[in-house]
């Protein structure tokens, strides 16, 4: 397997580093939350002449590091091992498993010589824990999966790159199976052996049942509009009693905590307001989507919409979807764009097509984007054709490798 480059995490880590707070690297298991902090980040610090004996790496999941999951053994050896003025860097790997660890770490922003990087894991490490644990005092880094232009970088197989991460996503250690067999293999039992159970120990779930239903609902209706009523009526028809809609919205909420998946708000562009519900969800690794649905339904359009969105979200954008509303003869019609993006004062909207290879196709897609009545920039990503170029309408139409291989493309 090639070297993996993270760039743009690498390049966050150094822009905060030696910041004054503790900075707090989550994400999905195994998405490489550990890789980033050593070797990535470790090479880098030794790169600018930091000695080895001031990056201070204590991986707590390891047996020869048990006796440091007690919190004041922790401290005693960590302050032990500051013997001058120079900075220390602490890379401290799964530091959930350290009893009352947020007193430890919040003890060591008060000396002045040490910078501080974690990792947690999904099952008691979250982005809700970040705010309680920390208040004020942490600064997250949240690592997703490989993006296209990382996995195509890293990619050594002999099978065409783009099929084989709309099939198996962006999970790093994907990279170092030969065959579909043992990659569809790891992935289903990663979801059930370590992302399930994660989710209902924490939140001590009793209705496993009704999680990994919802899982199947949500993995099927990825880029469809989600309703937590319509779910709830959905059970109530199928027979399901004992269950209410709190139960519906908490256990999604418990999904989303977990990073597995991201909701989306709608919002109402010429209104200028979000609509409450219903809303979409996409998730944070395709291969788990359709390992959770033994590697049926993948159709190119949805599965092109997720990735569009994750990418999206790893540039730094804001992400809704929009809604236009217009008028049609008489009747007041709805018109959907996939995503409206927003970074500073920069907006861009975004149609997802797999072709417009006609005219209807064209105006068909067109429509939302002209309807919306303001001069920030249009955009319809395809899967082939040229790298870009406009429409008579002044869209930029631009095929997805050239999206998502450069950064800088809502720009051309």
């Amino acid at each position: 397997m090639k070297e993996i480059k993270r760039n743009n995490y690498l390049d966050e880590l150094i822009r905060k580093k030696e910041n004054g707070l503790i900075k707090v690297i989550t994400g999905i298991r195994r998405c490489g939350k550990s890789y980033l902090l050593d070797p990535i980040f470790k090479n880098y610090l030794l790169g600018q002449g930091i000695k080895e004996d001031h990056i201070i790496k204590i991986e707590f999941d390891k047996e020869k590091n048990k006796k440091y999951h007690d919190s004041s053994k922790l401290n005693e050896y960590l302050l032990s091992l500051i013997n001058d003025k120079d900075m220390y860097y602490l890379l401290l790997d799964e530091i959930q498993l350290v009893k009352d660890f947020e007193y430890v770490l919040n003890g060591l922003l008060y000396e002045k010589n040490v910078d501080v990087y974690v990792t947690g894991s999904n099952s008691k490490f979250l982005s809700s824990d970040i705010i309680t644990e920390f208040r004020g005092r942490g600064d997250q880094i949240h690592i997703s999966p490989l993006s296209f232009s990382d996995f195509k970088e890293a990619y050594n197989g002999e099978d065409d790159e783009w099929v084989e991460y709309l099939t198996y996503g962006g999970l790093p250690f994907i990279l170092s199976f030969d065959n579909g067999k043992d990659k569809s293999n790891y992935l289903k039992n990663l979801f059930q052996e370590t992302y399930i159970k994660d989710i209902i120990e924490r939140n001590n779930i009793k209705r496993p049942d009704v999680l990994e239903t919802l899982l199947n609902i949500l993995s099927s209706s990825v880029g469809s509009l989600v309703n937590p009523q319509k779910l709830y009526n959905t059970f109530i028809s199928n027979g399901e009693k004992e269950i209410s809609i709190n139960t519906i919205i908490s256990y999604l909420n418990y999904m989303e905590d977990a990073f597995l998946i991201k909701k989306v708000e709608r919002y109402d562009i010429k209104g200028k307001k979000y609509i409450s519900t219903p809303f979409k969800y996409y998730f944070s690794d395709l291969g788990l989507r359709n390992a959770r649905l033994n590697f049926r339904q993948l159709e190119e359009n949805h599965l092109m919409e997720n990735i569009i969105y994750n990418e999206l979200i790893v540039r730094g954008y804001n992400v809704d979807v929009g809604l236009v509303e217009i008028r049609d003869k008489d009747d007041k019609k709805q018109l959907e764009v996939d995503f409206v993006c927003n970074e500073g004062f920069k907006r861009y909207y975004i149609q997802v097509a797999l072709n417009i290879d006609t005219r209807e196709k064209n105006a068909q897609e067109s429509r939302s984007l002209n309807s919306i009545g303001d001069n920030f920039k249009k955009i319809i990503i395809v899967k082939d054709g040229l790298k870009y170029w406009y429409n008579e309408d002044g869209i930029l139409i631009m095929n997805i490798n050239e999206f998502l291989l450069d950064k800088n493309s809502l720009d051309l």
